[in-house]
């Protein structure tokens, strides 16, 4: 049988503010309803997942750190920090764990500085543009990605 798969659902600034903030860029689902959705997938997978908002890069960079032990992976929508902070950048990389970058909005077709990332060459992944399919479409990478390995690790 296998071991199940843990994740870590990272969300940087403002996104609790979705369903009222730029539904054009962003939908209007909530944190609260894109977080139900992943769970229901996970359940579904033998998944279990660990969630954080916030809007403080530090506690973000501290929740990552606390919790590497916990987790296989991150599927991580870092928002602004995406193109500003070299902190989260290092604890992701400092963690060792896989991880894919998430986007609601298509970053390529937005605001220039929107264009750069700090994390994408250290993900295994890039998923921007589906809204709430993004996070969907990155949990099951992540989930393939993992079995993978550990089916590789296996032979």
């Amino acid at each position: 049988m296998r071991e199940p798969i843990r994740i870590g659902v990272l969300n940087g600034p403002n996104l609790n503010l979705l369903g009222r903030r730029e539904p054009h860029h962003y939908g209007t689902r909530t944190l609260a309803e894109i977080e139900s959705l992943l769970r229901e997938r996970a359940d579904a997978g033998g998944t279990s997942l660990i969630f954080l908002q916030s809007n403080d890069e530090g506690e973000i960079v501290d929740w990552v750190q606390a919790n590497t032990g916990a987790v296989d992976a991150w599927l991580v929508n870092a928002a602004a920090l995406t193109h500003t902070s070299v902190a989260l950048r290092d604890a992701l990389a400092g963690s060792g764990r896989p991880f894919v970058e998430v986007h609601l909005s298509n970053v390529f077709a937005r605001e220039p500085f929107r264009h750069t990332s700090l994390l994408s060459d250290l993900a295994i992944g890039v998923i921007a543009g589906f809204r709430v399919s993004s996070y969907l479409f990155g949990l099951e990478a992540l989930i393939q990605h993992l079995r993978g390995s550990a089916e590789a690790e296996a032979e």
